[in-house]
């Protein structure tokens, strides 16, 4: 099942995606309807048969309670960059401000010039968990989205704490879909092809089961801190092939083209647009 957040005259509306058509779900967005205990059977109720084409999606869950990020995630690119691998997860946020739509532009702020690009699975919640067994964390997820982490470089290594770096406003895409897991291969632990393309260039590619720390995992971790709630979202982590690794570093510009896709849940397809006056 795939659901998404739809902008319309009347504000935003959580809807249910079956193949060109869509249906109303009655609630404003997908974290809303998340908060439901019967979500799922209530929209497998529904029947898609409005088009799609044309439709303007919003960032699959427009302001989640938390957005949980996840740093130095995949084995290879660990090891290839001669680090050891992590024993727990390495933990930032960010917050919804900083989402944008799956075709919305890029905003690239005047104070940066190092912006970059971070393709990314994400985990959104849909049931309430704290400490989490292994199989409530698998559980409570509701499905998975498409997300680019895009992050200004130079704000991100000011300090030791990456905040600053990744949250500034309307640079992170985020959806089109929430696949649930049975949809996917592994479900829970789902085993895709991860890519991301700057003008057409493949600049990252990578499959979800080189992740260090699963979905699953990440749940059971995160929840262990802090209560998660339908509508949540954690980012799994980037591959590598970031602008910033490479010699000399290479960063988004005003026009530039950022596409980002993962395997059965769709793609993000966004424009860098310059905030400068």
């Amino acid at each position: 099942m795939k659901l998404a957040t739809l902008r319309t005259a009347e504000g935003t509306r959580a809807v249910r995606v079956e193949g060109d058509r869509y249906a109303e779900l009655g609630a404003p967005h997908v974290g809303a309807w998340l908060s439901q205990e019967d979500w799922r059977a209530r929209a497998e109720a529904i029947t898609p048969e409005r088009p799609l084409a044309g439709a303007d999606l919003a960032p699959v869950v427009p302001r989640p309670g938390k957005i949980l990020c996840v740093g130095l995630n995949y084995r290879t690119h660990i090891l290839e960059m001669g680090r050891e691998l992590p024993r727990h997860p390495t933990l930032f946020a960010k917050f919804p401000e900083a989402l944008i739509g799956p075709a919305d532009p890029i905003a690239l702020p005047p104070e940066s010039d190092a912006v970059d690009w971070e393709a990314e699975l994400a985990v959104v919640l849909g049931a309430t968990v704290r400490r989490a067994s292994e199989a409530e964390a698998a559980g409570a997820i509701a499905g998975f989205s498409v997300l680019n982490d895009i992050t200004t470089r130079d704000w991100q290594y000011r300090s030791p704490e990456w905040l600053q770096g990744k949250t500034f406003e309307g640079t992170t895409p985020f959806g089109p879909y929430l696949v649930t897991p049975d949809e996917l291969p592994g479900g829970t632990r789902p085993a895709l092809d991860l890519s991301c393309s700057v003008d057409g260039e493949q600049v990252q590619k990578a499959g979800t089961d080189d992740l260090v720390f699963d979905p699953v995992q990440l749940v059971r971790y995160a929840s262990t801190i802090v209560t998660l709630r339908p509508g949540d979202v954690i980012a799994t982590g980037t591959p590598g092939g970031v602008g910033h690794a490479r010699k000399p570093p290479r960063y988004l510009s005003d026009g530039v083209r950022v596409v980002t896709e993962i395997s059965g849940l769709g793609r993000l397809e966004n424009v860098a647009r310059d905030e400068r006056p």
